[in-house]
């Protein structure tokens, strides 16, 4: 189903996509997951995806809520620290307070959400904009899933002086003191694009998604316990690889017998 929320800090009407659980049932109280981009959860498969993994068991019953883009997204999602070298994310913070401040107020107030476990994801630029409000909420938020991430997201143009760096999500790990319980789930296709800045054979997306993920162990994340990373051979920057890898994802940050074990 869909619904309309108007925002107080994007000034505008913000429309989302709510996908509740099979059986669902008010009396419980469900995990949550939200995901940038909701606009395209029928590119995704997003219901048939949910409800096959549910119906055999494989994943915890959830809610899932989308948040569609606006007309605006290149400034609307983003690192909240800064704007890139193009001034695009400007609108990051005003993002961030409309899922803290207005949504997640009103979803609490409408569905029965498990507080304690919140998982944001995104693709793209919207896999930028989960990690970043994970990473500095995790008081809110237990994990993220980040496809495609656009972890290139940089202070400099590649013309202008760019060095590594001036990657404002590596260099914003880098820069945090403490270690929080997050969990981190990265996925990138082999095709994800053709772009290969320091000629090294690797492409950019890849190289910059790796090298995230090492700035994260460097801070104490431990690769298979704290981090997951799925790359996707002949995967391209698009939904439907995307789609390929959601069952994955699911199960990693829902699934049941992950869940059994851990208690």
């Amino acid at each position: 189903m869909e619904q309309s929320i108007f925002s107080l800090f994007l000034h505008r009407e913000v429309l989302i996509s709510v996908i509740l659980p099979v059986h669902y049932n008010e009396a419980e109280r469900y995990p949550l997951l939200l995901i940038n981009d909701g606009q395209d959860f029928d590119a995704l498969r997003m219901n048939p995806i949910l409800t096959d993994l549910q119906i055999n068991g494989l994943i915890e019953s959830i809610i899932v809520v989308g948040i569609h883009a606006g007309t605006d997204r290149l400034h609307e999602y983003g690192t909240v620290c800064m704007p890139d070298y193009a001034h695009r994310g400007s609108k990051a913070g005003a993002t961030t307070n409309f899922v803290l401040k207005e949504l997640l107020p009103f979803l609490n107030k409408y569905y029965q959400i498990e507080g304690e476990n919140i998982c944001y994801a995104g693709f793209s630029l919207g896999g930028l904009m989960a990690l970043d409000m994970v990473l500095n909420h995790p008081d809110i938020f237990s994990k993220t899933g980040v496809f495609s991430g656009a972890l290139w997201w940089r202070q400099k143009a590649l013309g202008a002086g760019y060095r590594d760096s001036d990657r404002i999500m590596h260099q914003q790990i880098r820069n945090s003191t403490t270690k929080s319980d997050l969990k981190f789930w990265f996925q990138t296709g082999t095709n994800d694009e053709t772009d290969d800045r320091d000629d090294d054979g690797i492409i950019d997306s890849i190289q910059d998604t790796l090298e995230c993920i090492a700035e994260l162990e460097r801070k104490g994340f431990v690769w298979g316990k704290d981090i997951a990373y799925c790359e996707t051979l002949g995967g391209e920057h698009n939904p439907e690889t995307w789609a390929h890898a959601m069952p994955d994802f699911l199960i990693w940050a829902f699934g049941k017998n992950i869940h059994e074990k851990q208690d």
